[in-house]
């Protein structure tokens, strides 16, 4: 009889390549990622009892464990195949727990790739599930948990309903904030960049001015003091330079060369990732570990060998400059050096061919170059131009990953050489704020700084999108006169000017008001939450319950009790406090402020002060598009204007035209009616009037029965209902609608009992 074995991964895509490499007497199935997690319904931490967290089963999940536990019984022996990080140790765990097997004793496999000598390797080395691993799975999820679950409420109650705040997540937007004021802070000074043309035995090269002048009279003063100066080569310095192969992917450098080469959003390239990793064409895709085994070091070789030759290999084993990186993991790389173009998807290959090129040129030799500096000063000067060439002796690397930049080939020239000036311009030039963070570039950072993990970055950049902290665009940028002096070789100065767009940027992470508002209160009152050193000495403690060398609780339990004194506190925080209302100007008419501020469903004007108790005031929705910090006074006031009266029926109703929080709509009565996507300005008394006929035409058609008490029965879209107005309840399907009398109908309606709505949070 042969031995029966199941086993259990994550990724069905997973499971269907490693079946591939196992006999018929292994049978693979999959999870479907986690299997088990805090409850969605309440906090699911018994902060009493040392913070125990109480999992429970998804939903979701229910039909795959039942299918899991009927086979792992007919099994000999279950084998947990999960990822090898610390949250694939998490779910094997869970996996012990859901199916009633022995954490201590179940055989639990890890494999960096998912390939036939790896799989079979791996089962020949069985273990037992890592409970330090999991422990600082769990540490990171029960302390994710009490931060989202205490501190979001309080964002509902002191700044908008549906916020929410996060560990990872605050920190991130703080990063954006803050870099976001460094642009509002900064001052642009201007000067001129000053290029001149010379020549050398009838060979033309540029050069540029070694400062930059402060104005436009500085650069005419130069111009006369050069125009017939004989210009001499003062210094001539030569020597030899290299540049050396980058290491193999991190998950992070990977994030960040994918967003700068090839345009794609983190989490675009660690979904291609994940795909070519299942498909078996890279090894594990979450790593922070620059090393590559020996076995892939002696495959790159002789791949560099047989193509290239041997000149061009040589042998690197990269330190990362994380401590705390598992060095016992792998880079990323190919799993067979020969494929260039394994995957049917554009998309996948062309993010498998950076990996391949990286992987390749980190065992190549060293690029060789001829570097020249040339100094030229003309006569009675104090300033000098500097010329700068390159020349590629030998490619080494470059031959794989792509030279970068041509050469550039100087004159040969010597110490005290006279050179003729062609031409030389001046360009009015201004300092540049400093850039705003783009998704590479915030990965960057937050890996610099220790925040996250890089498995948690495409998560964290979506969440803050999706939240309405953050946009992703482009800054347009502002047009300005620019102003440029040219020098000829006659001695003649011209001026000309041009247009041109100054702080124009791409794909840049921008903050909403909501950011910076919710921002500035967490930093206020939650300056633990959003503190750089906070976040990343809790990484830092991560690393220690994964080596066994600090317990879990121990962690969370520091942590609670300086946090939860602040989330107590916070009731005491008025709302007002945090609209951060912006003065936009006076009313002309009343002399009345009018404030651009946050309420509770997002950004709306207030005309009046809050102040000020006998008068209440007024408000008007946002105009589309515009912000708290960009409205101006006139497009306020032009809100001002609604709700707009358009006249009246026959039956002498009003019919008003307004914005509400749905939408621009028009009220007749006491009934609302969208009109979207017309314009609540623009639109007529007989277009309102025509939209409601053909509304009230198109809810005649819904209409099944309607009695004489003000009861209906209709139908809609989830089917046939009775309502009197204030409450609906469904037909019972084995009722025909057509059928029911007045009183049937009020017995439906009085034997409904609605199911009450979800609260997500405690209070």
């Amino acid at each position: 009889m042969n031995k029966s074995n199941l086993v259990i991964v994550e990724s069905p895509a997973k499971a269907k390549t490693i079946e591939k490499f196992l006999g018929k007497d292994y049978k693979v199935m999959s999870s479907f990622g986690h299997i088990r997690d805090l409850p969605k319904k309440n906090l699911g931490i018994d902060k009493d009892n040392n913070y125990e967290p109480t999992y429970e089963i998804s939903p979701d999940k229910k039909k795959i464990i039942t299918e899991l536990k009927k086979i792992a019984k007919q099994s000999d022996d279950v084998w947990l195949a999960s990822d090898e990080d610390r949250e694939g140790e998490a779910i094997a765990w869970h996996l012990c727990h859901a199916l009633g097997l022995d954490p201590k004793t179940t055989k639990r496999i890890v494999f960096h790739e998912i390939t036939k000598p790896a799989i079979e390797k791996a089962v020949t080395n069985p273990r037992n599930v890592d409970i330090d691993l999991v422990n600082a799975q769990q540490a990171r999820r029960v302390l994710d948990r009490l931060v989202g679950y205490e501190l979001s409420p309080v964002l509902w109650r002191k700044v908008a309903t549906g916020l929410s705040a996060g560990r990872v997540q605050s920190v991130a937007v703080r990063l954006i904030v803050d870099k976001e004021k460094e642009v509002n802070d900064h001052s642009s000074n201007k000067s001129f960049k000053v290029i001149s043309t010379f020549a050398k035995g009838g060979e033309e090269f540029e050069t540029k001015l070694d400062t930059e002048l402060e104005d436009e009279q500085t650069v005419k003063d130069f111009f006369e003091s050069i125009k017939s100066a004989e210009s001499r080569v003062t210094k001539v310095e030569k020597k030899e330079g290299k540049r050396n192969p980058s290491a193999p992917f991190t998950t992070s450098t990977l994030q960040q060369e994918a967003g700068n080469r090839l345009g794609y959003s983190v989490k675009q390239t660690m979904t291609l990732a994940q795909r070519l990793y299942e498909s078996g064409h890279i090894t594990y895709m979450r790593t922070d570990s620059t090393n590559l085994s020996g076995e892939a070091i002696a495959k790159i070789t002789s791949y560099i060998e047989k193509n290239l030759g041997k000149e061009y290999i040589k042998v690197r084993q990269y330190k990362t400059k994380n401590q705390n990186a598992q060095e016992a993991h792998e880079a990323i790389r190919p799993t067979d050096i020969n494929n260039q173009n394994p995957a049917s998807d554009e998309s996948q290959n062309k993010l498998y061919k950076l990996i391949w090129q990286r992987a390749v040129a980190s065992q190549m030799s060293e690029a060789t170059l001829d570097r020249t500096k040339v100094t030229i000063l003309p006569s009675g000067s104090k300033y000098s131009f500097v010329a700068e060439g390159e020349t590629l002796k030998f490619d080494g690397f470059l031959a794989i990953s792509g030279r970068g930049k041509d050469d550039v080939i100087l004159p040969e020239m010597k110490e005290g050489d006279k050179v003729d000036r062609v031409l030389s311009e001046a360009k009015e030039s201004y300092t540049k704020a400093p850039a705003r963070y783009t998704e590479p570039s915030l990965v960057k950072k937050l890996e610099e700084l220790g925040i996250g993990r890089p498995s948690t970055y495409a998560p964290t950049i979506s969440t803050i999108q999706a939240r309405g902290y953050v946009e992703k665009g482009d800054i347009e940028g502002t047009k300005q006169q620019i102003l440029t002096i040219a020098l000829d070789s006659s001695g003649n100065i011209k001026e000309s000017k041009e247009e041109a767009t100054l702080g124009q940027e791409k794909n840049k992470l921008i903050p909403t008001h909501l950011a910076t508002m919710v921002n500035d209160f967490l930093e206020k009152h939650f300056d633990m939450v959003v503190d750089y050193n906070f976040t990343a000495k809790s990484e830092e403690q991560f690393d220690l319950i994964a080596e066994g060398k600090e317990k879990w609780q121990d962690m969370i339990g520091d942590f609670y009790k300086k946090f939860h004194p602040l989330v107590e506190s916070s009731a005491s925080i008025s709302r007002q406090e945090t609209s951060q209302a912006k003065l936009i100007g006076m009313d002309p008419k009343n002399k009345k402020p009018i404030y651009a501020r946050f309420g509770r469903f997002g950004p709306m004007l207030q005309r009046g002060d809050t102040e000020d108790k006998s008068i209440k005031p007024d408000f008007a929705p946002m105009p589309a598009g515009k912000t708290i910090d960009s409205v101006t006074l006139d497009e306020a006031l032009v809100m001002f204007q609604l709700p707009r009266l358009l006249g009246k029926t026959n039956d002498g109703e009003e019919v008003k035209a307004n914005i509400g929080r749905f939408g621009p709509y028009i009220q007749i009565g006491k009934k609302f009616i969208s009109i979207k996507p017309r314009d609540p300005f623009s639109i007529t008394l007989e277009e309102a009037l025509t939209l409601n006929a053909e509304k009230a035409k198109e809810a005649s058609k819904k209409i099944i029965k309607e009695f004489k008490g003000g009861v209906s029965v209709l139908k809609g879209p989830y089917g046939p209902y009775v309502t009197d107005g204030k409450k609906n309840a469904p037909v019972p399907k084995s009722t025909d609608p057509e059928t029911l009398d007045e009183q049937k109908a009020l017995d439906i309606l009085q034997n409904y009992t609605p199911k009450p709505r979800r609260k997500r949070f405690k209070k």
